[in-house]
């Protein structure tokens, strides 16, 4: 079952950080392309900054190779960066892992990253590397692409849709079990004992909007 997750990081390790140390103000967006092992999103956008005699010269990281202003369009300068895959990042997360970005925006403050992946383990895969590496990205929205994506025609409430998903895409359903309603509980930022709620109401409500329907 494909999945679209999305992700914010709030530390200052992703290698374009070092853009905000010039340009506090700055609004940057990845400009996505198909990546391969030699060039990966080679190219962003940033808006919000004096664009005229804009210079990438004092940006320095050491996830950065090269970095330069290759044009500006309507108020918006375009960068050419050459990433230096020696420092671990989400870059490297997505290059050895089988999941796609669809959009990453960032401010001085918060970046977020919107994936797809195939499969649960693909997400599960990436998001084991991110941790084993101290990547620091935290889940915020994760939905599956089927006609379970609302909820709403099985009269789930909201929370009981985002319990249920999470659950389903870390192995909570597997059989032995992948994950554990602590794993739910760290994923969604609230207790096991609430994650349990949500599980037992959610389920029963699918039940009766599924089997129970289908009996009548």
């Amino acid at each position: 079952m494909a999945i679209e997750a999305t992700f914010t990081a709030t530390g200052g390790e992703f290698p374009l950080a070092a853009v905000f140390a010039e340009f506090p103000a700055a609004e940057i967006e990845l400009d996505r392309v198909v990546p391969t092992n030699e060039f990966i999103i080679p190219y962003f956008w940033v808006r919000d900054v004096e664009i005229e005699n804009i210079s990438m010269e004092n940006v320095t990281h050491p996830g950065i190779h090269d970095i330069r202003v290759i044009d500006d369009v309507d108020e918006a300068a375009f960068i050419r960066i050459d990433w230096d895959l020696a420092y671990e990042s989400v870059l490297t997360a997505i290059i050895e892992n089988d999941v796609n970005l669809i959009s990453a925006h960032g401010s001085e403050n918060q970046w977020s990253f919107e994936f797809r992946a195939e499969s649960r383990e693909s997400l599960a895969d990436f998001q084991s590397y991110c941790r084993d590496r101290k990547i620091p990205l935290e889940l915020t929205k994760l939905h599956a692409l089927s006609p379970f994506e609302s909820g709403q025609e099985y009269d789930l409430t909201d929370a009981q849709r985002e319990a249920i998903t999470v659950a389903f895409t870390l192995g909570y359903y597997d059989s032995p079990r992948e994950a554990t309603r602590q794993d739910i509980a760290n994923e969604l930022g609230i207790s096991p004992q609430a994650v349990g709620s949500r599980l037992q109401r959610g389920t029963r409500r699918l039940i009766a909007s599924t089997l129970m329907q289908l009996d009548q």
